[in-house]
């Protein structure tokens, strides 16, 4: 199992500006460390966040302040279930600021896993739109 931490706070989504991404910003604390550490995770606008709402989620298109609000949902539960990811993987073990880029290049392995959280999340998240959003 990986190392317990704690989040202490979360900022974002910010619009990565020369990468076609969204960003958080998470503090993290683990029980042997003295401070916390900042962690940076980015979603990509194409291929995990638009193949989450596009594909798996296949939600209808909505007003611009519908989908405002359905990517905001959205990017935050992904960037959450990456950083677990990224703690069973060791990604930042040690004490220093850390940023996990998407899932795609160097990284593309983790892809499945991710994938695999969306489909299993489906239907709890699509109720959490509707019940939010009202799409």
């Amino acid at each position: 199992m990986a190392n317990p931490f704690t989040i202490l706070n979360v900022l974002g989504p910010y619009r990565e500006p020369r990468e076609p991404c969204l960003s958080y910003d998470f503090s993290v604390q683990r029980p042997s460390w003295p401070t916390p550490q900042g962690v940076r995770v980015k979603i990509s606008l194409e291929e995990e966040l638009g193949v989450f709402k596009d594909k798996i989620l296949q939600l209808p298109p909505g007003s611009p302040g519908q989908q405002l609000r359905v990517n905001q949902i959205l990017s935050s539960a992904l960037a959450h279930q990456k950083l677990q990811i990224a703690n069973e993987e060791g990604m930042f073990d040690e004490r220093r600021d850390v940023m996990i880029d998407p899932f795609n290049g160097p990284l593309a392995y983790l892809a499945p896993r991710l994938e695999a959280w969306m489909r299993q999340e489906a239907a709890r998240l699509r109720q959490e739109i509707k019940e939010k959003v009202k799409l």
